[in-house]
């Protein structure tokens, strides 16, 4: 284990991230907002002080790079970027518990969007900011943005692709283009250019320009925090509807809009993944409005369920989590599927969190083959995905992160179930989906007029934990806490 080179990338993370808080920081000064300048020049300190100790450390690095390295790399690289980014709250005074601060910023970066705060409008513009652009550093990755832009020369490649595949969520990553850091700036131009267009219709649907921009931040990283206690439910119907787009926009894996890029439109549209995603999006928004509707009819019109459906829809199977009305109200069977989104969440590829529209994809055709192979014992039975045969390996790698999924959502659910607040069966288990597939709220006492103040800090611990194995795709934690990674090979 190359543990130099490993702090060396660290001290690079801390200070992009002192970079990334200039911003709030300014922002700080400029409305006079004292206590949190005071946190945000602390956090930075603090920040730079150990950049430049693992810089000193790491000197005479060893450039030496493995799988194991990238996903230890990427893991600690997480913790590290969010236990620093917990101090502007925690220093400011603003949430004074350094646990629920950290759970804040956990999930900000994670793109979650669940919040222990139950008014967000009296924590001041700096730190509304900083929790909302939190979503967009985190929504395509830090260590990506990393990529894009140290030089890239023949050492660097040799980590490049074992960090991007650690960080990149999905089933597996592949090159766009030959060279690695090529990719990456593909990927955060497609990504810059989406939210700059966000920006601009919200803009001219009249939305304020701080709330402009901090929700398309939470937009792009599917993320999830508003600006606003009613979340997104206070702004005017084109901006509800510019969100639900660029929230499923942000959903589909970017490789596809390399292909448009590419004027390579035939091989985007036959994707499959995306013809499934938009297949479910259209389904469960049609299902939810008609449920919906008939047991309103008689408060509200068509257009304006159709509206509200297509959000929560876009909100939850993109893993955004904002809201435009409580759907805890909602049907029994609308709150049903929304449970079912939670699972499923956004493309492979994409900002979204869940278990991936591709693996679910991977795991119906795998269904099917065990079926056909019942019948016909004797012939060979080949999975193909757009066409290309996927490979055993994938396949395998599916099956178990899917029973990794599972063991962990087993787990997190009996541990806050042990939680002293006595939450019910549906609050614990929403917790525990809202949290693993970096969604926000769930059900009753966590619904989207409610927060996670209630638990415990040792709940707010275990589901801090869930968000970042959901972001990571849980195996770069894991490698953090597994022996069998440091042993010498």
């Amino acid at each position: 284990m190359n543990i130099k080179i490993m702090i060396r990338i660290q001290g690079w993370i801390l200070l992009l991230e002192t970079i990334f808080m200039l911003p709030a920081l300014l922002i700080a000064v400029v409305t006079k907002d004292r206590p949190a300048t005071l946190g945000f020049l602390g956090a930075m300190a603090i920040a730079l002080t150990c950049a430049l100790g693992m810089a000193f450390y790491s000197r005479n690095a060893d450039r030496k790079f493995y799988a194991r390295e990238g996903l230890v790399c990427t893991g600690v690289a997480w913790i590290v970027l969010s236990a620093i980014g917990a101090l502007p709250f925690f220093i400011s005074g603003r949430i004074p518990n350094y646990v629920d601060a950290f759970f804040e910023i956990v999930s900000g970066f994670t793109t979650t969007g669940a919040s222990i705060l139950p008014d967000v409008e009296v924590m001041g513009k700096a730190i509304l900011y900083w929790r909302s652009f939190s979503h967009w550093v985190g929504g395509m990755g830090v260590l990506v943005f990393f990529l894009a832009i140290i030089p890239a020369n023949g050492r660097s490649n040799a980590y490049m692709l074992h960090i991007l595949r650690a960080e990149s969520p999905g089933p597996s990553v592949s090159k766009m283009v030959p060279r690695m850091r090529e990719t990456a700036a593909i990927l955060y131009i497609i990504y810059c250019a989406l939210t700059v267009a966000d920006i601009v219709f919200l803009l001219i649907g009249k939305m304020p320009v701080f709330d402009a921009f901090c929700i398309a931040f939470g937009t792009a990283g599917t993320g999830g925090f508003g600006v606003l206690n009613s979340s997104c439910g206070a702004y005017t119907p084109f901006a509800q509807n510019v969100t639900t787009v660029f929230m499923l926009l942000f959903g589909v894996n970017f490789s596809i809009y390399y292909l448009l890029l590419m004027r390579r439109f035939f091989d985007a549209f036959r994707d499959e993944e995306l013809r499934m995603y938009l297949t479910i999006v259209a389904f469960a928004i049609l299902v939810i409005t008609i449920n919906v509707f008939h047991k309103t009819v008689d408060t509200q019109h068509l257009g304006e369920t159709v509206r509200h459906a297509a959000f929560q829809v876009a909100s939850i199977i993109t893993t955004t989590g904002y809201s435009t009305v409580d759907f805890d109200l909602w049907p029994t069977l609308s709150k049903g599927i929304l449970l079912c989104l939670m699972f499923v969440g956004a493309s492979a590829g994409s900002t979204g969190g869940g278990i991936k529209v591709s693996r679910i994809l991977l795991l119906l055709k795998n269904i099917r083959r065990n079926a056909r192979q019942i019948f016909h014992p004797y012939e060979v039975q080949i999975i193909r995905m757009n066409g290309q045969r996927v490979a055993e390996q994938t396949m395998t790698n599916v099956s178990g992160y899917l029973a990794a999924y599972v063991i962990i959502v087993i787990v997190s659910f009996l541990l806050l179930s042990a939680d002293r607040a006595n939450f019910s069966i549906t609050t614990n288990f929403s917790s525990v989906m809202a949290t693993f597939n970096n969604i926000g709220p769930g059900y009753e006492a966590v619904g989207p007029t409610s927060n996670y103040a209630a638990y415990s800090n040792f709940s707010k611990i275990v589901m801090s934990i869930d968000m970042l194995l959901g972001r990571l795709e849980i195996f770069p934690i894991i490698a953090i806490f597994s022996p069998s990674t440091f042993r010498r090979r």
